[in-house]
């Protein structure tokens, strides 16, 4: 058995809750099937899901020598990035803070073992 293949996205400007959603669907799947399911989702944040998922199979297959038809999301989490704090400028003198969320997705993907 292979050890665990990582990939990580950093920096990607959507709030961890708003990518939470999205990686909750996907969470223990196959690698295949969890692709496909995040094709059709609507949400913004499911193509860097996506995008880091792919990585983590490009480094299972060049680093480990590991089929893509073996894999499946062992861990998958979305971390909180840094916050930019944006100004607004409110009534009588006011200020509004808008807060520009970022987060940190991590896919770790495991070789299904076969008994």
């Amino acid at each position: 058995m292979a050890e665990d293949i990582r990939a990580h996205a950093r920096y990607i400007p959507i709030s961890p809750q708003k990518v939470r959603l999205v990686i909750d669907m996907v969470r223990g799947k196959q690698v295949l099937e969890a692709l496909d399911t995040l094709r059709f989702v609507t949400n913004k944040a499911a193509r860097p899901v996506s995008k880091v998922i792919t990585s983590a199979i490009a480094n299972a297959e060049e680093n480990f020598g590991v089929s893509r038809d073996d894999l499946y999301i062992y861990r998958i989490y979305a971390d909180e990035g840094p916050t930019r704090r944006w100004r607004r400028f409110g009534a009588r003198g006011r200020f509004k803070p808008w807060l520009r969320r970022s987060s940190h997705i991590t896919v770790v993907l495991r070789e299904r073992e076969e008994f």
